[in-house]
Order: structure tokens, then sequence, then C-alpha cells
């Protein structure tokens, strides 16, 4: 049985400039004959795709926190979608707060991706999209309401003002939705992820897991943040970058002493 590497992106593989190094591409792709290889990210298939321009990945990905299980070749495993009645309910408590999220929906069975957000903008969204300027999945909207297939809802802000507004959605929707609040360390605030129950890494990597036909004896698993807990707890090995929070670091089996911008996985995988 081979072995299983899945690394987060955001501060794990990815450098803080969004690229990977030779060094890094090498030693990952070295790999790819003798063992199986993904990514587990909050990001989009779009946005990953493009940053794993030049990697090998030969198993299905988990993309948007595991709201999404796709292979590189865009075939969907499994999707977990907040409905447009509970998505619009969450943008309109948000609005009592003063704050709009992004809303990030499946547009068409292609994975064409929509992101949208309302014209009502606070300064760390604002900086947020500025990254985001030459998508074409872009959507403004003066009355923000979300799509039939949401993949989950975003908020960007102050660490209270979003704890007040999670505290409030889960009063409204109990356990029935996920809530992910963590550092945002692109633009320096908060981000609250609103998600389906099931949507999260640990479900992400069941569902690769049974499509793959892998044993969860063999996964090592690469991450840094909040959202990587859920697959920290089911791999045999959790390796946290130098870099990762330190919450975070205290559920890893390993810590390494090299940070994303230092090519950790790569070095990691090439020590092994």
């Amino acid at each position: 049985m081979k072995n299983i590497y899945i690394t987060d992106l955001d501060h794990t593989f990815l450098r803080n400039d969004l690229s990977l190094s030779d060094y890094t591409k090498t030693i990952w792709n070295a790999k790819a004959d003798t063992a199986l290889l993904s990514v587990a990210t909050a990001r989009t298939y779009k946005k990953t795709v493009q940053f794993l321009q030049g990697i090998h990945i030969n198993i299905p990905m988990i993309l948007l926190d595991g709201a999404l299980i796709a292979t590189i070749d865009k075939k969907i495993i499994d999707t977990k979608f907040i409905t447009k009645e509970v998505a619009d309910t969450i943008i309109d408590e948000g609005g009592k707060f003063g704050i709009y999220p992004f809303v990030l929906a499946l547009a068409d069975q292609n994975l064409s991706e929509a992101f949208l957000y309302s014209n009502i903008l606070n300064t760390h969204q604002k900086s947020v999209l500025t990254r985001y300027s030459k998508d074409d999945n872009l959507k403004e909207c003066k009355n923000l309401r979300a799509m039939d297939d949401n993949f989950k809802i975003v908020y960007m802000g102050e660490e209270k003002l979003l704890r007040s507004l999670e505290i409030h959605l889960k009063q409204i929707f109990g356990e029935s939705l996920k809530f992910i609040l963590a550092p945002e360390a692109y633009v320096g605030c908060y981000f609250l992820t609103v998600l389906h129950k099931n949507a999260d890494k640990s479900h992400g990597i069941l569902s690769v897991s049974e499509y793959s036909g892998f044993e969860l004896s063999k996964l090592t698993v690469f991450g840094d943040n909040f959202n990587d807990l859920g697959m920290f707890e089911l791999a045999k090995t959790a390796v946290a970058v130098a870099n990762a929070q330190e919450e975070v670091k205290k559920y890893a089996d390993i810590v390494l002493p090299h940070t994303n911008d230092e090519d950790a996985v790569a070095k990691y995988l090439q020590g092994i």
C-alpha cells in the first residue's frame, strides 16, 4: 500500500507570495510514482489549479474546506452545499451586524464557480478583492443574495465582531452548520467561514479515502491553521509547519523547524 501525503496550501505548501519553488516542485513530484498526493484547502478549484501548475496530483483534491471534492481534471466526487434559503438567512443576519459576506457558489456542473459580494465592503474585504481583480467569476451585488448551490459563506473583519456574529448564528442554526473562526494572515484580520455541517477537511479525507481506496494508517497531512485540525485527528502523522498557529501545533505529531517560505513540506519529504 502506498503512502499518502495531503497538504494544506496557504501558509503551508505555498510561500507567502503564493508561489512554489522549483525545489518544492521537484521533491513533491519525485513522490508521484510511489505515493498518493493531493491537497486540502479552503481555496476554490480554479485558484487551486492555478497555484499547482507543474505539480503532480494523483488523487482527488479537498477544496473549499471540504465542501467540494474533485479531481484535477474536473470530475466532481462529492459536494456539501448550503441551500439558498439558509444562505440568504445568514446574509440577512450578518447585515444586522453591519457586515456582509463573500458567497462562493457552484455556477454549473463544469465546476464554474461564482464569487458574490456586496457593494458594502469593509477595508479587509477590499484588500482581499484586490487579489482577485483579474478573475472573471466575481459579481458585485447591491442586494446580495445566494445561489442555489453555495459552498461556503465567508465574513472578514475584526475578531470581536466576528465572534459576536458566530454566537448569534449558532443560536439560530445550532449544529446544522459548521463555523470556523480563525486569523487571516494575508490581510491581518479574522475570517468566519460558514459551511454545511459535514463540509470540513476530515470528511473530505474520508471521501477521498473511500474513492481512492487508501488506508488512513498510511496518511501524512500538513497544515498550519484551525481548519486543518480535523485532518490532523484522522491522519497517522500530522505535521505542522513552523509558522503554524501555536494552538494548532499542540495537535501535531511533528512540528517542523521550517516555515512555508522555507519549503517546509518539501524538506520533510526529502528527509524521509
